[in-house]
């Protein structure tokens, strides 16, 4: 029987999560920011723990109406994280690229800056090794188009890109898809890397002195045997 926390979130429980986002108002994430977010911390250099990237998503306190509550959103949130590595993965292994989850405008149009600016915070996050990408001559075409997007409508006129047409979009979207991929790949040494120095950690150390039924110490807020405990550290 398939692992329940990789199946892929429903249409109903993607509106679940996302009005949960919604809720929040800006400068909260919303759905779209959430999966470049996610995305970017799945593809980047480092591993980040829950409790570094939970109060970024929030931006504020939160508040849960219930534990069935939290745990839900947990849950959801750990699926759709799951997801992303999943497809990334299987998109290095020659399956079909990752498609960015994104929300359409009232015009209809997938304008993906949401999605891009989730990307650039989680890359902005922890800025060594990203730096090395956008100066490697070789590889940074793989970031330009999420860059593109990010600086769209930036504040600085300096910043922003000539102006992209809805044909130009498209291409932008395709290159954005297809550059996650190797982005995936340019990293995968550092992640490796970075995996074996945290299973060598004290903290995941003295995980294992927490009691099953208390908070679980990565920052998650969910029970530690439903976390933690039970499964990959890198998988929230």
């Amino acid at each position: 029987m398939e692992n329940s926390s990789y199946q892929p979130l429903t249409d109903s429980e993607l509106n679940r999560l996302a009005e949960f986002l919604d809720s929040f108002g800006e400068p909260a994430m919303n759905i779209e920011t959430l999966d470049g977010f996610f995305s970017a911390m799945i593809c980047g250099p480092h591993l980040v723990r829950p409790s570094e990237y939970f109060p970024t998503m929030w931006r504020r306190e939160v508040a849960f109406e219930s534990d069935a509550q939290k745990d839900d959103i947990m849950s959801l949130l750990m699926r759709h994280w799951n997801m992303i590595s999943s497809e990334l993965e299987g998109a290095l292994n020659g399956r079909n690229a990752r498609l960015p989850l994104l929300q359409k405008r009232a015009d209809g149009v997938a304008a993906a800056n949401d999605w891009a600016h989730g990307f650039m915070h989680a890359a902005q996050m922890r800025p060594d090794g990203w730096s090395d990408l956008i100066a490697d001559e070789e590889n940074s075409g793989a970031i330009l188009p999420i860059m593109m997007l990010h600086h769209e409508h930036d504040v600085d006129p300096e910043m922003r890109p000539p102006k992209i047409t809805p044909e130009k979009r498209k291409r932008v979207l395709e290159k954005m898809s297809a550059g996650l991929t190797h982005i995936y790949q340019y990293f995968e040494s550092r992640r490796q890397g970075s995996a074996k120095l945290s299973k060598g950690s004290s903290i995941l150390g003295e995980m294992h002195k927490i009691g099953r039924n208390e908070r679980c110490p990565c920052g998650s807020g969910r029970k530690h045997k439903h976390c933690c405990l039970g499964t990959s550290p890198t998988l929230h």
